[in-house]
């Protein structure tokens, strides 16, 4: 009896650590409801980098937007989710003796994280309706600017344009912050910010060559978001604080613990 208590409790303990992350998803998606369909800042912000006399996003010809950013920075972020898909199965198929129970939840994360969220973003983009910058009529394209909550007019060419692809490459890195968990809050709140962060600059390089729009961007980084307080749920016995407080000190472990020192 005693123990189903126990177990109980440690399961009330885990649902509750993660209603923060859904409240800040719940608002944070109202808030990017608004944003999209009541203001004009993705127009605002895509007639700054619009060169309306050559009629052409003047970044999208640049070696900087075009290779560097686009190709080579995009594939490095990319091998390096590769790289932590295969540590994952090689642990699945060999297991570790370093990795203990925490640090391979850390690692499995981290390796759905990269392969997730980007797979969901890409499967949403080939859906969409919505165009990209460079195919608006305001920006010499051949379509209308359709917002988030517009109604999808009849016949209407798909744009494949939201959310944002390409951005979503470097977005799972927020997934990092799991290696400050659940030892170090704070620390794992900041590599949250700075992984998110390195997709939000890579969708800003987008949204200066006419490729997406900043609501893209950040719808994103809001579904990236999403998949990781998933993956929190999936793995919280391991990674919240619930967790923590019912496993041997040693059982931290392996992929460990970043900072811990």
């Amino acid at each position: 009896m005693s123990s189903t208590l126990h177990a109980t409790g440690e399961l009330r303990q885990r649902l509750e650590s993660l209603v923060k992350p859904l409240l800040f998803l719940g608002l944070s998606a109202i808030l990017l409801l608004v944003i999209g369909q009541y203001t004009d800042i993705d127009l605002w912000l895509a007639d700054l980098h619009f060169d309306p006399a050559r009629g052409l996003f003047p970044w999208d010809q640049s070696w900087f937007g075009r290779t560097f950013m686009h190709i080579w920075v995009k594939n490095v972020l990319i091998w390096a989710g590769f790289l932590l898909v295969a540590a994952a199965v090689l642990d699945l198929l060999h297991p570790l003796q370093r990795l203990g129970a925490a640090g391979r939840a850390r690692l499995r994360l981290l390796a759905l994280a990269a392969t997730l969220a980007p797979m969901l973003i890409r499967s949403l983009k080939a859906r969409s309706a919505m165009h990209c910058p460079w195919g608006i009529d305001r920006y010499d394209g051949s379509h209308p600017f359709l917002r988030i909550l517009d109604a999808v007019p009849p016949d209407w060419p798909a744009g494949q344009c939201f959310p944002a692809g390409h951005a979503s490459a470097g977005m799972w890195l927020a997934a990092l912050a799991v290696l400050w968990l659940p030892h170090a809050p704070r620390k794992a709140l900041l590599a949250y910010a700075a992984g998110t962060g390195v997709g939000m600059v890579l969708g800003w390089v987008q949204q200066m060559r006419g490729q997406h729009f900043l609501t893209h961007t950040l719808w994103t980084a809001w579904l990236t978001s999403a998949v990781l307080v998933a993956l929190l749920a999936v793995f919280s016995r391991h990674l919240l604080p619930a967790a923590a407080t019912a496993r041997p000190a040693g059982e931290n472990a392996g992929l460990p613990a970043a900072g811990n020192a």
